[in-house]
């Protein structure tokens, strides 16, 4: 008789059962909005997240939030709109009932070369683990990267620029060893960028991503170890946009260092864009309100670009972080004058300044992308860039001592 008691319980009133708690977040957002925001903390309890389950607690309401666990830390999605300096409490509690199926909601998996990254059975961008060319050989790109119509963004070696490889983040001009060394420009064979292996693959609630090493190679030597971390977020019920973060940690190979000289092309984020958009059909805005035109050579915290293609319009808010090297970055960029139209971006690093890195120390570059369709506006994009720079405060406390 206790256990159908029980039993009814639970069907009528899981909460009933009075969970344990674990931990407690109290999350204080920044000065802007946010939308479905994912958030993180650090976190080293035990916990098997099968056996836990997360709240979003509201007075008596208790929501069930998405969350994810990494090796140190706890995610989870702030759904819905968060306003201004508004504070959320999230409770993580132990199961006292069976475990339902969770299907994961972001997913990465590997085919031949390649792995692919969807949200709810909708590709979103693809990573390269070989390369797919004799001359112009690399690997450890993005591309496509996909909008949420569908629409494919990027572009890989156009017939102007065999070197061009959708998103990536070779340097150009640098001094190593004693000699200048070429890591984008693969026709000179100086250096070129290569995929070692993955670190990790990740499936889960909040996100879907990897983390790969690469490695910078000048001829057979190899001059910079990269950890490149992609992850791609649940986007909740909003099926307009996407959110993905590709942060790039660098480390020198050897005790000689390198140098990464100044120059207009070279590391932080790369970009050509899909062919169909032109001169006509696309457009260029920054927070400094730069255009097209006139961005060249100019530092900006975003930059925004949308095209119209036959599928409709799309485009993608790309986000530079404050703690990037010599942030807010510098733009290279094409106007539209330059290749039939066609568009190609790059956030610099070294475009006003060189760059010198020491054997011993990691240096990380962290960029935030937002895709979506149709566009966004001016104070989107900027709460966006806020919201990414500034997170909102997570503040965990253990409420019965689980370590």
């Amino acid at each position: 008789m206790k256990d159908i008691i029980t039993l009814l319980l639970w069907l009528c009133c899981p909460i009933c059962l009075q969970a344990q708690q674990v931990a407690r977040f109290t999350v204080k957002a920044g000065n802007y909005p946010c939308k479905n925001l994912p958030v993180s903390c650090a976190f080293d309890t035990l916990v098997n997240s099968d056996q836990v389950e997360m709240f979003e607690i509201k007075g008596k309401e208790r929501i069930t939030t998405p969350f994810q666990i990494e090796p140190g830390k706890i995610w989870f999605t702030m759904t819905g709109n968060t306003q201004p300096r508004q504070t959320r409490v999230f409770e993580l509690r132990e199961r006292q009932y069976p475990v339902r199926v969770l299907v994961d909601l972001v997913r990465a998996f590997d085919t031949t070369g390649v792995l692919t990254i969807s949200e709810k059975g909708k590709a979103r961008l693809q990573y390269h683990t070989i390369g797919v060319d004799s001359i112009y050989h690399r690997s450890g790109f993005i591309h496509p990267l996909w909008a949420p119509n569908g629409q494919v963004l990027t572009n890989i070696q156009p017939k102007d620029h065999l070197h061009h490889y959708g998103i990536w983040n070779p340097f150009t001009h640098t001094s190593f060893k004693g000699k200048e060394i070429d890591f984008w420009n693969m026709r000179k064979k100086e250096g070129r960028v290569d995929f070692v292996s993955f670190v990790s693959r990740n499936t889960g609630q909040v996100f879907g991503g990897f983390k790969a090493l690469q490695q910078h190679m000048a001829g057979q030597v190899k001059a910079m170890d990269e950890l490149l971390d992609v992850k791609v977020y649940y986007s909740g019920s909003d099926t307009s946009r996407y959110t993905w973060d590709y942060t790039s940690t660098l480390n020198c190979a050897t005790v000689d260092g390198i140098m990464l000289l100044q120059h207009r092309y070279g590391g932080g984020f790369g970009l050509r864009a899909t062919a169909d958009w032109k001169a006509g059909n696309t457009t260029l805005l920054t927070d400094a309100g730069t255009t097209r035109n006139n961005t060249d050579s100019t530092r900006a915290r975003w930059v925004k670009v949308t095209g119209n293609t036959g599928t409709g319009r799309s485009g993608m808010l790309i986000l530079c972080a404050p703690d990037n090297f010599d942030a807010p970055q510098p733009l290279r960029v094409w106007d539209e004058k330059a290749e039939h139209g066609e568009l190609m971006l790059n956030y610099s690093p070294t475009k006003m300044k060189e760059w010198d890195l020491h054997y011993g120390r990691q240096y990380r570059q962290r960029y935030r992308v937002v895709v979506f369709n149709n566009d966004l506006s001016v104070a989107e994009s900027e709460a966006a860039w806020q919201a990414f720079a500034h997170p909102p405060k997570v503040t965990c406390v253990l409420l019965h001592g689980k370590q």
